[in-house]
């Protein structure tokens, strides 16, 4: 095993159980009711929710639109019926407030598949993860509307593992989860957070939303940390932390502000000394120190963002 095979081991002793557990549980309510919602009617007859996640209409009068199936409806030269504007606008409108990548932990169904695949890593002490440049997703993104211009559709839909898999859920056609299938065997044998971090374009769309968005997780404790690493141990985006974590000296702001950030909660869970919480973006930069004229044992061990450290090695 590795030294983070068990993380949250040291959380649960200092803050109990449910405090290092909650916004893992929170999450997975939150992902059972969105399900629930379209699973009413199929098992109930209760019809809450008809459609998918990509397009819905709730209650018979709320109109939901993913954003990036409606840009792909654009691109495709199909301008979409009133109620998809006001669907995509709703939808935007939110993940601006909580977001952009809140979609990827809180709601989409896929994720606790490649979390389980994280987390069988860290137990079973697979270390091999495969290279991929962070930013092909945002070609696969560009490629998506290339693909919608040129074939007049929703390219991305007809083979979206997340609407396959959400099909499968709600009308049960299983066939539709062996997308959900192999990307749990790619994260789990290829590439660490594989899936998520590196490929998925909806995330990636989502992404630049959250570049701007208002909720954030904010480091305001950092100068607590211990270096335990259990925080990149668990984080699907480990590379968003060490800025807001390691940015004292040189004033960055201990913020969060990076769109790859999905706002899981899990670097809040696993912290036993409570370095993380979630705060607005408002908070500026703090201001460096110039009484400092060395910088922090903690900020040695990191090599997440060698370009900002090394400045301030002597």
């Amino acid at each position: 095993m590795t030294a983070n095979a068990r993380p949250y081991v040291e959380a649960r002793a200092v803050k109990g159980l449910w405090v290092a557990s909650r916004f893992l549980v929170l999450r997975r309510a939150s992902q059972l009711f969105f399900l629930a919602l379209f699973l009413s009617g199929p098992l109930l007859g209760v019809w809450i929710a008809k459609g998918t996640l990509a397009s819905s209409m709730t209650l018979g009068t709320l109109p939901l639109t993913d954003p990036f199936v409606f840009l792909q409806s654009l691109a495709a030269r199909h301008w979409p019926e009133g109620l998809s504007v006001i669907g995509a606008a709703i939808v935007l409108a939110a993940y601006l407030l909580f977001g952009g990548r809140t979609y990827c932990s809180w709601v989409c169904p896929v994720n606790p598949a490649t979390d389980l695949a994280a987390w069988l890593r860290r137990r079973l002490g697979i270390t091999f993860t495969a290279k991929i440049r962070p930013e092909l997703r945002l070609y696969f993104v560009g490629a998506v509307f290339a693909a919608s211009a040129l074939s007049g559709s929703i390219a991305w839909e007809l083979i979206n593992p997340v609407t396959a898999l959400h099909r499968a859920l709600v009308f049960g056609l299983w066939f539709g989860a062996g997308g959900t299938a192999a990307i749990f065997v790619f994260d789990l044998l290829v590439a660490r957070h594989g899936w998520c971090g590196h490929l998925c374009p909806v995330g990636a769309f989502y992404g630049q939303i959250g570049k701007v968005a208002l909720l954030r997780v904010t480091a305001d404790n950092r100068a607590a940390c211990n270096d335990c690493m259990d925080c990149f141990a668990v984080c699907p985006e480990p590379h968003v932390i060490g800025p807001a974590l390691r940015g004292e000296r040189s004033g960055a702001t201990p913020v969060i502000i990076a769109g790859d950030c999905t706002l899981c909660g899990a670097c809040i869970d696993v912290c036993s000394k409570q370095v993380f919480h979630l705060g607005l973006r408002g908070r500026n930069a703090a201001r460096p120190d110039p009484s400092m004229t060395a910088p922090s044992p903690a900020a040695r061990v990191v090599s997440s963002q060698p370009a900002v450290l090394e400045r301030d090695l002597p």
